[in-house]
């Protein structure tokens, strides 16, 4: 993942690296200047010498400086790109999982996307602030050392060599720990999202004290989860300390001989100890720690994260193309989980082309799911759903796009013109049929007062009511080539009579609409109408239903009741959204 981001971004990092370089001079340079100075200088009793070869690691130390502050606006632009490309690659492949009709864990899409994504835009700032400084440091270090003395090189790489390989497998168990204590999180987070979710079910069913008890089991098991990582962390840093060390060991047991055979001066024993002290030892402890802790963290949220960025889903096979927009249910049956009550239950309705349903019912009877099937949003548990004679998850999706439409109650406004909007679906319309939609669902006057077709809305354009939004998302529906409507209480934010223009206009195109109703004065528009009720359902003219469902003549009943109370009390007592 890191690999193709530094690839897209080879400019930004080769500029790091060779400003990384430049500010590790320093630690190339100290062992063999602090030689220098004694061997050519101090000891020679030429002090003003060694002063000029100390004064030029003076100079190395501002050039260091200098290079760490160039250094940190680039670090910016390799860090924020990333975080960027983060975000849309999780968000795409959660859209792409939603649209390949993926049920998954909203939960972990939101740790995802808010908690890893940050974590991971934190953790690689702080490597490049601290590891890749100390590992550049500690190559510059290695590589002055064995410019230095061999003898001494030889001596002291091999301790650094091993502290290394012990490091690795228990940097490898760290990681299996990390993920073990994020998959523990998501697991957590996704439980208390659920509760949070169905929290008046969790009260009205007396379940406070089952759903209490599972979150409970998350916590503790994130909290084991963090102990053992938090142990193997612990025995990391042990390690590393007692492994830092070995290098100066080994240089002081060898220094003897070497001292003796000549091989050896004084100066560059102490160059050898500066290397070690000042530059080997602290950044190899502080590298080890650092990839144990921030490295380790990276790789572990990378690896739950490239999960969520599925690769671009392949184009699907041209799927069959129904020969009419004929709406058939034969036993049709959904529910929202495995164990969960069918919302829909066994249900057969015929809708031809061209016809118009109503569907009416309380709150929870299944009818927002309904309009989602015929969509070919979701996909039904059992029975048949046909379009045209095929069935909704065969036909072809472009033709299903193209040929489906299906308003929900919360309508949406994108940004850009209004025009824009209205071509949303059909990006050929002319000028002319785009107002034609607009004054046949009534919403030309709004577009006239927001200033034409190229008005701005969305966020560029002024505040829309929820109403007005509608009004836009019916145009924009209405100006479209669909052949089959579904409005899923798409004016329930309309007036009545607002309401009822929106829907005959609709009714006049000839295409095969379901109204979803918000009001049951909808039902009195309606070719026919069905009330849905789980497996009670009726199908019928107004008339029909009248003397046939009890359900359906209390809903016209409290609506007939109410209405000289106001707008709100045209929808039933029992609600219907």
């Amino acid at each position: 993942m890191l690999g193709g981001f530094v690839r897209r971004h080879r400019a930004a990092t080769a500029a790091v690296a060779g400003w990384s370089v430049m500010e590790s001079l320093p630690a190339l340079l100290s062992g063999l200047l602090v030689a220098a100075a004694l061997d050519r200088g101090f000891l020679a009793g030429h002090p003003a010498t060694g002063m000029f070869w100390l004064g030029l690691l003076g100079a190395a130390m501002v050039l260091r400086a200098a290079m760490t502050r160039e250094l940190t606006p680039r670090l910016g632009r390799l860090v924020e790109p990333l975080r960027d490309e983060l975000v849309t690659e999780v968000v795409s492949g959660a859209v792409r999982r939603a649209v390949g009709g993926a049920r998954g864990d909203a939960g972990a899409g939101v740790a995802q996307l808010t908690v890893q994504v940050e974590s991971v835009r934190s953790l690689v700032s702080a490597l490049l602030r601290s590891a890749r400084q100390l590992g550049v440091s500690l190559v510059m270090a290695l590589i002055g050392l064995a410019a230095l003395s061999a003898p001494v090189a030889a001596a002291t790489l091999p301790p650094v060599l091993l502290t290394l390989a012990l490091c690795v497998p228990r940097l490898r168990r760290l990681a299996g720990r990390q993920r073990a204590q994020l998959r523990a999180e998501e697991r957590l987070t996704t439980t208390a999202g659920e509760a949070f979710g169905g929290i008046r079910d969790v009260v009205a069913c007396g379940a406070r004290d089952r759903v209490a008890s599972d979150i409970t089991a998350r916590i503790a098991g994130h909290e084991d989860a963090c102990r053992a990582t938090a142990r193997t962390m612990s025995g990391n840093t042990l390690l590393v300390a007692a492994g830092s060390q070995m290098p100066l060991l080994a240089l002081l047991v060898a220094a003897p001989a070497l001292l003796r055979g000549g091989t050896l001066s004084v100066g560059e024993l102490l160059g050898a100890t500066s290397y070690l002290m000042s530059g080997v030892t602290p950044a190899l402890r502080a590298l080890v720690a650092v990839l144990g802790s921030w490295g380790v963290q990276l790789d572990t949220v990378l690896r739950r994260l490239g999960g969520a960025m599925a690769p671009a889903a392949p184009v699907p096979a041209p799927g069959r193309i129904p020969l009419s927009p004929d709406l058939s249910l034969k036993g049709v049956a959904y529910a929202y989980g495995p164990c969960a009550v069918p919302v829909i239950d066994d249900l057969s309705l015929d809708v031809p082309a061209g016809s118009h349903l109503v569907v009416v019912g309380p709150s929870g009877a299944g009818k927002s799911t309904l309009t989602m099937l015929m969509a070919g949003l979701a996909v039904a548990d059992s029975g048949r759903l046909t379009l045209g004679g095929v069935p909704v998850e065969e036909a072809d999706r472009a033709w299903l796009r193209r040929e489906v439409t299906l308003i929900p109650q919360e309508a949406y406004v994108f940004t850009g013109t209004v025009r824009d909007n209205l071509r949303y679906l059909r990006p050929e319309a002319a000028d002319a049929e785009l107002t034609a939609s607009l004054a046949a669902v009534g919403a030309l006057g709004l577009v006239e007062r927001l200033g034409g077709l190229d008005a701005p809305v969305g966020l560029d354009g002024p505040e829309l009511s929820a109403g007005e939004k509608q009004l836009v998302a019916l145009a924009r529906a209405h100006a479209s080539a669909a052949s089959v409507v579904l409005l899923d209480e798409a004016g329930c934010h309309l007036d009545p009579a607002a309401e009822a223009r929106a829907e005959e206009a609709f009714a006049a195109r000839g295409t095969t609409l379901v109204v979803v109703a918000h009001r049951i004065s909808s039902a009195l528009r309606g070719g026919r109408v069905l009330v849905l009720d789980g497996r009670r359902t009726a199908v019928g003219t107004h008339e029909e239903l009248l003397v046939t469902s009890p359900l359906y003549r209390d809903l016209v009943g409290h609506w007939m009741s109410g209405r000289s109370a106001g707008p709100r009390t045209d929808a039933p007592a029992r609600p219907t959204a």
